[in-house]
């Protein structure tokens, strides 16, 4: 096998293992199953939200950080639309990503549907690719029965009660579209 092919078959086995990592943490976050976690996230991972409620570095802090929102949730259920990966060419063992998808939830009783996007940064260890930063946002967040009202604001985050602005989609906010501009470049 040459170089070259031996290249090419790794990265696609990378974006397999990759695409498996993302939905093993819908399925963990599911079923509750927090000692999963270092199947997903490494050691100093970081995890974060556009709207800034969650800021958690390292694997014990972002269990605490999901235990919490346990408390506050009944059943969940979240579904992938996709993943887009970039490989560092720098580092072999470096990629970014980004995933979208939806989520069932009921959040203190009531029953809620969430668009939701996450800015990943993935690293591979010696126990394979794991997300190493996260950062969540949100394209709405809103009760089920709340939903059509809900879209016609820019106020879309109503997880917390009061309506917040939606995290995205960016070209309406002003957002930094770099990461989508280098993925459309590669």
């Amino acid at each position: 096998m040459t170089a070259e092919l031996e290249s090419r078959l790794r990265r696609v086995e990378d974006r397999q293992e990759l695409a498996e990592l993302v939905l093993l943490y819908f399925h963990v976050m599911d079923e509750r199953d927090l000692d999963l976690l270092p199947k997903i996230f490494t050691q100093d991972a970081h995890l974060g939200s556009g709207d800034g409620v969650f800021d958690a570095t390292g694997l014990d802090t972002i269990a605490e950080t999901y235990q919490g929102r346990f408390d506050a949730l009944g059943a969940t259920f979240h579904y992938s639309h996709g993943l887009i990966v970039a490989f560092d060419d720098a580092d072999p063992d470096v990629a970014s990503g980004t995933l979208t998808g939806h989520a069932e939830v009921v959040r203190n009783g009531t029953p809620m549907i969430v668009g939701l996007r996450y800015a990943d940064t993935y690293r591979r260890t010696s126990d394979g690719w794991r997300i190493a930063n996260r950062v969540m946002s949100y394209f709405y967040y809103t009760p089920a029965d709340r939903y059509v009202e809900t879209m016609r604001t820019g106020d879309r985050n109503l997880a917390y009660g009061d309506p917040r602005p939606a995290d995205w989609p960016s070209v309406l906010t002003g957002g930094d579209l770099s990461w989508l501009r280098s993925l459309a470049n590669r």
